[in-house]
Parts: structure tokens; sequence; C-alpha cells
């Protein structure tokens, strides 16, 4: 019998990583979305319209559900058109609770 995750194991199991997203992705639904498939995945953060046109984003939960959003945010909602996309991981953020959408 595998014993049950700590907490301490929980959070290795946490990642964070921040995306930017680049194309038709503002005017399109793709921050409300975008919030909606994170909290479809237990993923926690924000996401929010950038001054240059592009959407950003901070993504933390489960490995594999925060992989499921990325994935999903490389299209987008019906409406995007994803010209560009960027992720990066960020190391030792402090845990999050919920998912905003910043002005």
């Amino acid at each position: 019998m595998r014993p049950a995750c700590t907490p301490t194991d929980k959070l290795k199991l946490r990642v964070t990583v921040r995306i930017h997203v680049h194309g038709r992705v503002q005017g399109v639904s793709f921050r409300a979305a975008l919030q909606q498939k994170a909290v479809d995945h237990g993923v926690v953060g924000w996401v929010r319209n950038s001054g240059d046109g592009s959407v950003e984003a901070l993504l933390q939960g489960e490995k594999e559900s925060v992989r499921l959003v990325t994935e999903w945010a490389r299209t987008g909602p019906p409406r995007a058109s994803v010209a560009s996309f960027f992720e990066d991981r960020v190391d030792d953020h402090p845990a999050l609770e919920g998912f905003s959408v910043l002005a």
C-alpha cells in the first residue's frame, strides 16, 4: 500500500509557470476562458491583458493540470488567433489561492 501524500509531498508536485500569449488574444474572451479552464483543472493564479496586446498569466498547480491549461492556451478560445506563446517556470513562488482575472 502506498503511503498518503504529506503536505511537503504536495508542494513538490506543485509547479508555477508564467505564460505570455501574443496574437489576437484581447477582445476574444481569452482571459475568461483561461480562468474557466484553470478552475476546471484545479489550477490557481491570475490572468491579465498586457499593454502590448498580449495576455499574461501566472499558473500554479499540479504539474499535469498546469500542462493541460498551458496546452489549451497555445490555441485559446475559438475567436483567438495565437501567433506566439512563451512559457517560463517560476521557482520558489509562494502558494496562491483562487484564480483572478486582473484588469
